[in-house]
Formats: C-alpha cells, sequence, structure tokens
C-alpha cells in the first residue's frame, strides 16, 4: 500500500475515515455510475451535469457530511455549475429502476471485495444462502409541496422492501414503490422474479401468502415464514415435540396448501411454545417451511427465523449513523433515491467492518463494533480531510480491482485501534410509558396526492 505523506496525520488519527472515503471512492466511481445510469435510465437524461455528480451531492447528505441539499449545492456551486431549483428537479424525476440499481451495483462490488477478505458469515442453514426480507416505510415529510400545505395529515412518500444476504451483511436488492398506502404484499411479485435455487428466504407474518409461499418453491427455493392467521390450510397427522430452542419448545407437524390450479402441497409447520409472549402477546408462534428435515430439524428451523431481526438492525444502524430519511425531501422519487443512497452507504460500511474482521476477529467486530461511533468520526473528521487532501489524491482507488481493495483496506485495518468505536452497554429495559393518541393522527400517501395534479 502506497500512500502519499499527506495522508499519514489521517492514517495515525482516523484511518476509518481513509478507509471510508477509499471504499466510496471505488463504489462511487464517476464513470461506473454514468455508465450505470445511462444503461437503466427510461425517461430521465443528463443534459448539464451527469447523474455521478448528484449522486456525490446526496451522498453528503446521506453520510451527515453537509446537513441538508441546499447545504450540499452550496459547498459543490462550481462544481456542478446549475441552480438548486436545478437539483431538485432532477432529484425528484430519479426513476426508482435507477435507485434500485444502484443498491444492487453497489452489492455486487462490495460482496466481491469481501469474498476477498474472507470474512463472510457462517451460514444461518448449513447448504442455504440465507436472504431476509422486510419492508421500511418512509418516515413522514414536511409539508413543502402545495398540495400538503392544506392539510395536517402526515405525508408518506413511500416505502421499500429490503433483502439482506445474512453471509455478507449487505443488502442486496430493493424494491421501491412511490405510494406510501400500498400494501406491502403488493410489492411481492416483484421479489419472487428475483428467487434463485438454493435461495431460502426468511421473513415476518406479513409476507406469508400463499402464492409468494408457493412461487419460491416452484423456482426451486425455499422458505421459513411466519404464519399469517389469514393464511388457512389442512393440518396432517398430530403435531410432534422436537425439541427445545432459547425460546421455548419446538414442535412439528404438516400443513397442505394448495395452488390456483388445484395441486397440493404439504409443506412443514413449526410451532414455537415461547417461555415469554411477544409483544403482542402471543404465546406460540408458527413457521411455514419447505426445507427438507434432514437438511435442518425444526429447532434449527426455529433459531434460524430469530435471526430475521438482522434485518431490522440494519434499519437501526442507518437510522442512527445516517440520513435515510429526508424530511425535506416530499416528492417520492427523491424520497426514495435518498433511501436508497443509504443503503448503498450501508453496503459501503459493511465492506469496511468486513476489513476489520479480517484483523481483529469476527465476534469481535459483530459484539463490540459500534457503528455511531465508527460514523461519528467519519462525520467529523471527513470534512477536514477532503480539504487537507483534494479529490484528485483519491482517484487510485477507484482503478483497484476486488483483490487490492481487499489487500489496502486490510493493511488499513490493521492501524484501527478498536477502543475508539467500542459499543456502550445499557442497562435493562425499562418499560414504556403509555402514550396518549393524537387526534390529527392520520396519514395520506403523497404519490395519490400528486397524482391528482398528473405529477409522475
Amino acid at each position: 500500500m502506497l500512500l502519499s505523506k499527506r495522508f499519514q496525520p489521517f492514517l495515525d488519527a482516523a484511518p476509518i475515515c481513509v478507509m471510508a472515503r477509499g471504499v466510496a471512492e471505488n463504489i462511487l466511481n464517476p464513470a461506473r455510475i454514468d455508465a450505470l445510469f445511462e444503461r437503466t435510465a427510461e425517461r430521465q437524461y443528463t443534459r448539464d451535469w451527469p447523474f455521478s455528480l448528484l449522486v456525490d451531492l446526496m451522498s453528503q447528505v446521506v453520510l451527515d457530511i453537509q446537513p441538508s441539499v441546499h447545504a450540499a449545492h452550496r459547498a459543490m456551486a462550481k462544481q456542478l455549475g446549475v441552480s438548486d431549483q436545478a437539483v431538485y428537479d432532477k432529484l425528484q424525476h430519479v426513476e426508482l429502476k435507477v435507485s434500485a440499481e444502484l443498491v444492487r451495483d453497489s452489492a455486487r462490488q462490495a460482496q466481491a471485495v469481501i469474498e476477498h477478505l474472507h470474512t463472510t458469515a457462517p451460514p444461518l442453514l448449513v447448504g442455504f444462502r440465507a436472504k431476509i426480507l422486510d419492508g421500511n416505510h418512509l418516515a413522514a415529510t414536511e409539508h413543502r409541496i402545495d398540495e400538503l400545505r392544506t392539510t395536517w395529515a402526515a405525508p408518506l412518500p413511500g416505502q421499500l422492501l429490503v433483502v439482506l444476504d445474512q453471509e455478507l451483511m449487505l443488502a442486496t436488492d430493493v424494491v421501491p414503490c412511490e405510494d406510501g398506502h400500498a400494501q406491502e404484499r403488493s410489492l411481492l411479485d416483484e421479489v419472487l422474479a428475483k428467487v434463485a435455487a438454493r435461495d431460502v428466504w426468511i421473513a415476518d407474518r406479513n409476507f406469508c401468502t400463499r402464492n409468494f409461499l408457493l412461487g419460491i418453491a416452484k423456482r426451486l427455493g425455499f422458505f421459513l415464514i411466519r404464519q399469517h392467521g389469514n393464511l388457512r390450510g389442512t393440518l396432517v397427522g398430530k403435531r410432534k415435540l422436537r425439541g427445545r430452542c432459547d425460546t421455548g419448545m419446538a414442535y412439528e407437524q404438516k400443513l397442505k396448501l394448495t395452488d390456483a390450479d388445484g395441486q397440493a402441497w404439504v409443506i412443514r409447520r413449526i410451532t414455537v411454545r415461547l417461555e415469554q409472549p411477544t409483544r403482542d402477546g402471543d404465546q406460540e408462534l408458527h413457521l411455514l417451511s419447505n426445507i427438507p428435515p434432514e437438511k435442518a430439524d425444526a429447532v434449527q428451523l426455529a433459531e434460524a427465523y430469530r435471526k430475521r431481526w438482522t434485518i431490522e438492525g440494519m434499519f437501526l444502524e442507518m437510522t442512527e449513523t445516517l440520513s435515510c430519511e429526508i424530511e425535506t425531501l416530499g416528492y417520492p422519487k427523491a424520497a426514495l433515491f435518498a433511501f436508497c443512497l443509504a443503503l448503498l452507504a450501508y453496503n459501503a460500511v459493511s465492506v469496511i467492518k468486513a476489513s476489520l474482521r479480517s484483523v481483529h476477529g469476527l465476534e469481535k467486530i459483530d459484539e463490540e463494533l459500534s457503528g455511531y461511533y465508527l460514523a461519528l468520526e467519519i462525520e467529523q473528521v471527513y470534512p477536514g480531510m477532503m480539504v487537507a487532501i483534494p479529490p484528485k489524491h483519491w482517484t487510485w482507488w477507484a482503478k483497484l480491482s476486488p483483490r487490492e481493495m481487499a489487500e489496502v483496506l486490510k493493511g488499513l485495518a490493521k492501524k484501527v485501534d478498536l477502543a475508539k468505536y467500542k459499543k456502550s452497554p445499557r442497562g435493562p429495559k425499562k418499560k414504556a410509558a403509555k402514550r396518549k393518541a393524537y387526534k390529527n393522527g392520520s396519514h395520506l400517501s403523497t404519490a395519490k396526492v400528486l397524482a391528482g395534479r398528473g405529477v409522475t
């Protein structure tokens, strides 16, 4: 690793910041981003300034390097050469396909580096690739759009379904939707198109529909999904005790489902009788799966399902360390674009964590490293570092192969003092106090409001 002398102060005091900029330079290579836009965009075009500049600007807002889009524009005004209104106009028309492809492309690049670092997590179920699926409704925005200024209702700019690869700890895919009122289940057909053989899809009961479960099976995939009360089938045989898991006793029984063509499918129904009820007061969890018993027993499936909360941890980390939901971005396409850039940033951080695991060990990083303090140092040091080391000195990162990136990051990881980023253990969680109902607490879908004036 050959870095000039001007890097030395930051290599000594804040190597994490050097790693963060290097990974961003590699993943957000302007030539690669512009090529991605050209092959993906259908309606939007670039005339006066490239799409990569918009990504650069919004990345600074998402990473909290700049406090707002307006502030980021002022910092990049000479480079952009366009008005702030031109930036906002461009943001509100970023196509969902482009936003989603940014996430997928970052995951492909990150995966190549992580595999060279040899720091993937052990599989939840041996022989299967676990894909954890969950949805995220974007938080309500400010009432800046004309049609929103006359209502107290909270405007919802959209939602997304996100796929997390458990072994790589990367957001590998996303299904964005502009309608904040849309059912998450209405997006499942797009998820089905992404199912591959040997994938095991892990999700909560909101995604438990007959078409989704059997659609996965027909594509030679596998599922481990909590049963929804509305999904009815025919129980076959008696329920049998299979053993104890961490949260209770695991039982198993067969369940027969019939598809739209009348074909019968017999799947497994794992019941966990809980020692402690859930927040909703449920005493039992019913999990549905088509994984053969010889590949994973009932206890293994019950334990694997508990790891579904990994994706909740991803959303929490993004909320605490990134500006993934920008309340001033009312237009759905702009808000979804920002969240997708936050997912891209999460993938970049996953590469940094993987390099730290390769040097300091998987357990130490996963259990002790605080994403908050990691992000805080980047936020505090990054602007000054970019003044001391202008962008032209970073361009060589974009030319590194995945193997070369892994080697450079591993060298930098050896310089990191983990004590600076250690988690602060919290005390026992207190029971939350009941809140009073808010009379004006209704919501509305921004996309439906905009449809009234023909905005797409």
